[in-house]
């Protein structure tokens, strides 16, 4: 049992080779994360429904992302905060509508995301 234990356990860290992640080109570089801001499940949700539409109202983006009104509003904040997302109040009528559309600064943070998850897919298969 102790053999396999001693066996089991990982070498030291200098022993190991550096850690290395996947660039967006593709080509290995010092380990880098992700943007963990559009990573999160929901706020990435968020964005690329926003990719794909000019704009959503919070309802539609709620309805499509299947969440609640908290959850919606937490993750919409930190995105608008960033500066991915633009969010735009109004009234329709006695009713108040909020809009969100994706930025500019939010159209390239995605494109860097998804350049590097398609470089780490690559990276994977190649291997």
């Amino acid at each position: 049992m102790a053999d396999a234990l001693r066996l089991a356990r990982p070498r030291a860290r200098s022993a190991r080779r550096p850690l290395r992640a996947v660039s967006a080109r593709g080509a290995e570089a010092p380990a880098v994360s992700l943007d963990r801001l559009i990573h999160e499940r929901m706020r990435l949700g968020i964005v690329s429904a926003l990719a794909a539409n000019a704009a959503l109202s919070f309802n539609e983006l709620k309805q499509l992302l299947k969440t609640t009104d908290g959850n919606l509003s937490v993750h919409a904040r930190k995105l608008e905060e960033a500066r991915y997302i633009a969010c735009v109040k109004s009234f329709r009528g006695r009713m108040p509508r909020t809009e969100f559309r994706l930025t500019e600064a939010g159209r390239r943070a995605l494109a860097r995301y998804l350049d590097h998850m398609e470089a780490l897919i690559r990276a994977a298969r190649a291997r």
